[in-house]
């Protein structure tokens, strides 16, 4: 049986805990041990737990995994909006040259959208109803370029228009006046008002029917190759990231558990929770049958010992109920969290 005793095991874990360095120099994004904490009634609910991982310049990561797991407040995180009773507990967010959670308050505003940009899951609660959309997307570049002239601002808004496939005269509508998939082009239009080197799209096709969906993901990704910023895309949807994303990463219980390329997530995923996701999508070798994951996924307030999925796993070993797995890189590059693979790492 594995075991993980080790000093040295234990500093190589903490050192792979930065999954594919980005290659060709330095990575355009590295989040360095990033936790997070809701303090509730009910107790302390640890969100993000010791996340870690780098993306280089036009790479598209696609961050998956159960409702609760964490991806949501890893994009707040990031863009530092956790708002109480949520606390950012440590950890760096680094873009370019820039540490996002050494920056002063006024500073990290100016960050958002010129560094980082957020596209938010919700277009349609995310734009002001009684406000034309040109109105707010002047107003974002003049709060980040207080000195352009209304004209270059004018200009640069329209540009963002175009570059979503949207026409000008949307610059004088209202949002009630658009269709869902054009509100979700409007808040990208935003996002890349001022060509942000990260963009994080929070389920950017949630509520959309699957031919905008389509439309709002090729959207994505002409947009990403115009200023070849790094793109996280976070949703549930595994056709679509086996289509746009490179790499993917799985996360539970506030842990990255792998994180691998898209052709090797989706031929042979390594991790039993990654195994058990690829494995309940419906296919055509096994039509009609439908495979899930048994059990749910645990409380935050109150993870298991050892491994949080330990329970549900086909493969647990008496270890994972008693020890908690550390990050592992294996042989191959890829990245996972599980006592199975102490050994090849």
């Amino acid at each position: 049986m594995p075991t993980t005793t080790s000093s040295d095991a234990q500093s190589g874990s903490r050192n792979a805990s930065l999954p594919f360095t980005a290659t060709g120099g330095r990575p355009v994004l590295s989040v360095e041990h990033l936790e997070a904490t809701y303090y509730t009634d009910l107790g302390r609910a640890k969100a993000l737990d010791d996340v870690s991982f780098t993306l280089s310049a036009g790479e598209k990561l696609g961050m998956v995994g159960e409702s609760g797991s964490g991806k949501s407040t890893l994009a707040l995180a990031m863009m530092r909006m956790i708002k109480a009773p949520g606390r950012i507990e440590g950890g760096r967010v680094v873009v370019g040259d820039t540490d996002l959670m050494s920056l002063s308050e006024e500073e990290m505003r100016k960050a958002r959208l010129s560094k980082i940009a957020y596209i938010p899951q919700g277009a349609m609660n995310s734009l002001n109803p009684v406000t034309r959309i040109g109105a707010q997307m002047v107003d974002a570049v003049k709060s980040h370029i207080p000195g352009e002239p209304r004209s270059s601002i004018i200009e640069r808004c329209m540009h963002a228009l175009r570059s979503v496939d949207l026409d000008e005269g949307v610059f004088r509508m209202y949002a009630h006046e658009l269709s869902g998939g054009m509100k979700q082009r409007v808040c990208i239009a935003i996002g890349i008002l001022l060509r942000p080197e990260v963009i994080i799209a929070d389920e950017p096709t949630s509520a959309l029917d699957v031919v905008t969906q389509r439309q709002v993901m090729e959207t994505i990704d002409r947009v990403q190759d115009e200023i070849n910023a790094a793109v996280i895309l976070i949703g549930h949807d595994m056709g679509l990231m086996a289509q746009f994303v490179d790499k993917v990463a799985v996360m539970y219980a506030g842990r990255l558990v792998e994180v691998s390329t898209v052709r090797e997530m989706f031929t042979e995923p390594k991790h039993p929770y990654a195994k058990a996701l690829i494995g309940s999508l419906p296919n055509l070798d096994n039509k009609g049958v439908f495979q899930g994951i048994p059990g749910l996924a645990p409380s935050l307030l109150r993870l298991p010992n050892g491994c949080a999925f330990h329970p549900r796993c086909p493969a647990a070993m008496e270890i994972c109920s008693t020890t908690r797995p550390e990050v592992r890189k294996l042989a191959s590059g890829r990245i996972v969290t599980c006592h199975l693979y102490n050994e090849e790492a």
